[in-house]
């Protein structure tokens, strides 16, 4: 999975803008974070048409601001720059509940 740099929402949503994408929002020091981990290369191989891109929310605190997203982990599904969905809240969040928002994308 690829980690995003830090920048901006400007920045990113020019970064993501011809792309299916879905953003992991995540933290080293994160226990609900760790928890998802292990899951997201079955959910990567199963959701393939998306590139998943991790976000660490220390590096781009002022991006996750920007985004509303305040609980991690979480996810935020984008195609062509335009947001389709999200799935962001503080709480665990397991394989299940993950590919769930992805099928009601």
């Amino acid at each position: 999975m690829k980690t995003l740099p830090k920048m901006d929402q400007n920045a990113l949503l020019t970064e993501i803008a011809d792309k299916k994408v879905i953003l992991f929002f995540t933290a080293d020091w994160c226990p609900d974070c760790r928890f998802i981990k292990p899951a997201m290369p079955a959910i990567e191989e199963k959701y393939s048409q998306f590139e998943f891109i991790t976000v660490d929310r220390d590096e781009n605190i002022d991006l996750c601001a920007e985004l509303d997203v305040y609980g991690i982990p979480s996810f935020i599904a984008f195609e062509n720059g335009q947001e389709l969905g999200r799935f962001v809240n503080k709480d665990r969040k397991t394989q299940a509940e993950v590919e769930s928002f992805i099928d009601g994308l």
